[in-house]
């Protein structure tokens, strides 16, 4: 499973918006990799921000 795969996956599991620090801690993926895959996943229209510094799954 890709990174941004899991970080999506972790973000759905969630059930709430959360930070990239809280990603790294839940999903056990170190941050930097985290960071890089938040900001394809941004990029992709697939992570939305609904309160700020928080993210969370577009659908």
């Amino acid at each position: 499973m890709e990174t941004k795969d899991k970080v999506l996956q972790v973000m759905k599991e969630a059930g709430e918006p959360l930070n990239a620090g809280k990603i790294a801690e839940l999903s056990g993926i170190d941050r930097k990799d985290v960071d890089k895959a938040m900001k394809q996943l941004k990029d992709e229209g697939a992570i939305i921000s609904p309160v700020r510094c928080k993210w969370a799954p577009a659908n």
